[in-house]
């Protein structure tokens, strides 16, 4: 069996993307983005671009990682604004993607679908990212915070939309909170990383803890905004999602996620988070990415999002492993576990788009090219329509 049920590939095709947005900075990037799609050659897919822009920004992320892979060593200047670059990057050509599609027309559910997908695993990098630009490692317990509230934020976002139907993008949003990504890695750029260990005059706080409680005070901004919403945004029958479902459900997916990974960190007799904390953190982003990507599905299907997940099956090994006083080195378990949830979401994502690329029939990464009609092509056309223009004409004459 696939991953997709035939009445969900049914539904899929009815399914018309909504979407609803105040961004503060949207408006003043139209210009870049319609600029650069518009030198985009016309045989370029639209999901190409996309995910060319998500690998940018995963390498130029994992970058930073490998200078620093516990996010407490200095990271050099050049991989920050490389990752500043890349995220510039992915920022664009994933805000004209969807550009391209109208353009060659070629848009489809999948496109929407596929680029949920893409940003759903950009947001366990960037988060990555920017905490091994800041040394967030030297406080791992704000890392873990702001990483999981990142996913959790985006997993949110979707909660929404299967909710009411329409995703929604408030005064300050994905935009802006990019930007300030990017702010933050040019700001290590100039200064150097040490930079944010400074603290400032009279307040006695370090330059760090500043960017943390702002980051936090966006973030509450954003949770309050979602927990205002969703219990009274269903559109479905009484108030439901829009598959007719308690507007609640998804919360039990999510907190699959964050539970275990905060009782496997807290419990673990071998630090197992303090000792790997980017490996950690990318094994639950992961899981929350694949999490996420189902949850976009049942939206765009109208279908129910079922609570069990086989990339749950990795947290849930580690829980097990800790369960029987750990036979397994939880170290070595933990890279087990990070490869497989990897793995499943990959797999996951390929199988899901080959099936409605098949059902859909369409390509996933090229365009069938449009052959336009050629001069001579036309000139033909033009005498021979002439011609024939003339002969009626003419048979008129004699018959009158």
């Amino acid at each position: 069996m696939g991953q997709l049920k035939d009445f969900q590939l049914r539904r899929l095709e009815e399914h018309k993307y909504s979407c609803a947005s105040s961004s503060l900075m949207d408006p003043m990037m139209q210009k870049w983005w319609c600029w650069l799609v518009e030198q985009c050659p016309l045989t370029l897919a639209p999901n190409l671009i996309t995910i060319s822009g998500l690998l940018v920004n995963i390498a130029t992320s994992l970058l930073l990682v490998y200078y620093s892979p516990d996010a407490k060593q200095e990271v050099p200047r050049w991989a920050c604004f490389l990752c500043a670059l890349g995220l510039f990057l992915y920022q664009s050509l994933d805000a004209i993607d969807g550009k391209q599609a109208r353009r060659t027309g070629t848009s489809s559910p999948l496109g929407e679908l596929f680029d949920h997908g893409c940003d759903s695993l950009s947001t366990v990098f960037v988060s990555l990212g920017v905490a091994c630009s800041v040394r967030l490692g030297t406080h791992p317990y704000w890392m873990f915070f702001q990483c999981m509230m990142a996913v959790t934020l985006f997993y949110c976002a979707h909660w929404q939309t299967y909710v009411s139907g329409t995703l929604r993008f408030g005064f300050i949003d994905v935009t802006e909170a990019q930007f300030g990504v990017i702010a933050i890695h040019l700001l290590s750029v100039i200064f150097g990383p040490s930079f944010w260990s400074l603290k400032l005059p009279f307040i006695g706080f370090s330059i760090k803890y500043v960017i943390l409680y702002c980051i936090l005070f966006f973030q509450i901004v954003l949770a309050y905004s979602y927990m205002h919403t969703i219990p009274y945004t269903g559109a479905g029958k009484n108030g439901s999602t829009v598959a007719g479902t308690s507007v609640l459900s998804p919360v039990v997916p999510l907190l699959f996620i964050l539970v275990p990974s905060v009782l496997i960190a807290w419990k673990s007799p071998y630090d197992i988070y303090l000792q790997n904390p980017t490996i950690y953190l990318l094994t639950f982003g992961c899981v929350s990415a694949r999490v996420t990507n189902r949850l976009v599905v049942a939206h765009m299907t109208k279908s129910e999002m079922a609570y069990s997940d086989a990339s749950l099956l990795g947290p849930a090994l580690l829980f097990l492993n800790q369960y029987v006083n750990c036979p397994i080195n939880e170290n070595y378990l933990l890279y087990i576990v990070c490869i497989y949830v990897i793995y499943d979401l990959i797999k996951y994502c390929q199988e899901v788009c080959l099936e409605i690329c098949h059902h859909l029939n369409i390509s996933l990464f090229t365009i069938v090219p449009k052959r336009p009609a050629s001069s001579t092509s036309s000139a033909a056309f033009e005498k021979n329509g002439s011609s024939k223009y003339m002969t009626r004409s003419k048979a008129k004459v004699k018959s009158n």
